[in-house]
């Protein structure tokens, strides 16, 4: 089976929804990846990924019951299936590969 190879995003965003587990939706989300990367994230960037990750089979979305407190809008949450799970295992097991044996200049030898 050929490796889903996943953008620096991708990873990031998955990462993020995997972190979440039931509480994946687009504003927690949003929110993990500013707090634990350090950068700034837009809806738009954000939910053009998630699409993404959903139509290469990596993630499962759906609608939860609208709510009052949202004026009656739906959540729209995310889950990691297997298929994602793997291509993130995947993608470490090649940055860990790249690194073994590589150090930069002027930082200590792990």
């Amino acid at each position: 089976m050929r490796p889903s190879y996943l953008g620096e995003f991708e990873q990031v965003v998955l990462l993020a929804v995997l972190r979440l587990g039931e509480d994946a939706y687009g504003v927690p989300i949003r929110m993990e990846i500013e707090k634990r990367a350090g950068r700034r994230v837009t809806v738009g960037a954000l939910y053009a990924t998630l699409d993404r990750l959903e139509a290469k089979g990596l993630i499962h979305s759906w609608f939860a019951d609208p709510t009052p407190q949202r004026g009656g809008r739906s959540k729209r949450y995310f889950q990691l299936l297997p298929k994602g799970v793997q291509a993130l295992s995947e993608s470490r097991d090649m940055f860990n590969r790249m690194w073994q044996g590589v150090s930069l200049k002027g930082e200590p030898d792990a």
